[in-house]
């Protein structure tokens, strides 16, 4: 039984992407940001929204290719098109960009994007073995600090930067609270569900709104788990519990996962950076809170650094705390970090766990898709023997 809930969730981004003319209408600065390493609570402690950026899409590919190369990740032509063609009204009201130097193909495209809006690019050390790598990210969150307060004249105080802090921590809490119901056989909530939900965060114009619902659908997540244990019914033949790993996966390029829960797998979670990578971590708040966030932010383990011993680490812990059955690692074309890493977690799992991996490289378009069907079901055979 699919919780009646994520009605709100279901329309979530589209009523937001509507709202945001009036956010800006009512005087608030608006900020937007792409990766899950900026530091959002900064934003928000100047007063203004924080909003995730469009970049999901198949349809603005074709505006992105006008200027960017073809054989181009299709998340960083997607991310162009959308804010060159004006289809993105996030980005399109959005006063300042928050951007990062996550991989190669991002930077240059950052570079021509900062010619349409003003945008700071934080400076993500690639090597987890800097010696200085804290004192670095301290530097680029004060760096982001005078950004924002140049850009949008609003001041970042401590005390506000506290409150933030704390309030995001509560947010990572409940959410992760929301995922670990999916430890239950069957498992609560499609995969689709709840990257509905964890994508949709991002895209939040009303945080307490977002709050008081995602309560609403934990209280009703938990009845169901509750109500499933006392049943009496027959109970149904266990489907194989599948975790997601990989490049980002986002509401409207969900294909992979939609075409794992189609072939009767379930799609426990995602690692994955529109995951819960962003959210096992909290804010410490009894620290200098820039030194605190540079602490979170810094260990996020994302395959553009390297080595990246967290993302083994965590995966392999995931599998044995949602009795995971098969990882699949999703990689999008010329996503060079995550395509190499790939063999690294496959070797990983095995090693560790005796988990099984299936790695499937794709885009945002739907010419592959029976191609993969024929590999997940293949996969997903193997796993139940």
């Amino acid at each position: 039984m699919r919780p009646k809930a994520m009605e709100y969730f279901d329309q979530m981004i589209a009523n937001n992407a509507v709202a945001i003319k009036n956010v800006k209408e009512a005087g608030r600065k608006v900020v937007g940001y792409y990766c899950v390493f900026s530091p959002i609570e900064l934003i928000e402690a100047t007063g203004a929204l924080p909003v995730g950026l469009c970049a999901t899409k198949q349809e603005p590919i074709a505006d992105g290719e006008k200027v960017l190369p073809r054989n181009l990740c299709p998340l960083i032509k997607s991310s162009y098109g959308f804010a060159a063609s004006g289809k993105c009204p996030f980005f399109h009201f959005a006063d300042a960009i928050v951007a990062e130097t996550t991989c190669d193909g991002k930077k240059k495209m950052y570079e021509l994007m900062e010619k349409m809006k003003p945008m700071i690019v934080l400076d993500i050390p690639n090597t987890t073995n800097l010696e200085r790598r804290k004192q670095h990210w301290t530097e680029e969150i004060l760096r982001m600090k005078d950004f924002l307060e140049d850009t949008l004249g609003q001041e970042v105080t401590i005390d506000n930067l506290r409150n933030t802090i704390a309030t995001y921590n509560e947010e990572r809490k409940n959410i992760m609270e929301l995922v670990s119901l999916n430890k239950h056989e069957p498992a609560p909530m499609s995969g689709i569900d709840l990257l509905k939900v964890m994508w949709g965060r991002s895209f939040q114009i009303d945080r307490e709104e977002f709050k008081t619902n995602l309560l609403a659908l934990i209280d009703e997540v938990k009845d169901i788990v509750a109500n499933r244990e006392q049943s009496t019914a027959e109970k149904q033949p266990k489907k194989p519990r599948i975790l997601v790993t990989g490049s980002p996966t986002g509401v409207g390029q969900e294909k992979v996962m939609k075409i794992i829960e189609d072939a009767g797998g379930q799609v426990i979670l995602q690692e994955a950076c529109s995951g819960i990578k962003g959210f096992v971590d909290l804010v410490d708040e009894t620290a200098d809170p820039y030194e605190a966030l540079a602490a979170k932010y810094m260990d996020i383990p994302c395959s553009c650094l390297s080595p990246n011993p967290r993302r083994m680490e965590l995966t392999s812990g995931l599998c044995n705390e949602y009795a995971i059955d098969g990882v699949v690692d999703i990689t999008l074309q010329a996503c060079h970090t995550y395509n190499i890493e790939s063999y690294t977690l496959k070797e990983y799992l095995r090693e560790h766990n005796g988990v099984p991996l299936l790695q499937i490289e794709t885009d945002y378009s739907q010419s592959d898709n029976q191609q993969i069907k024929l590999r997940v079901d293949t996969f997903l055979e193997m796993i139940q023997g």
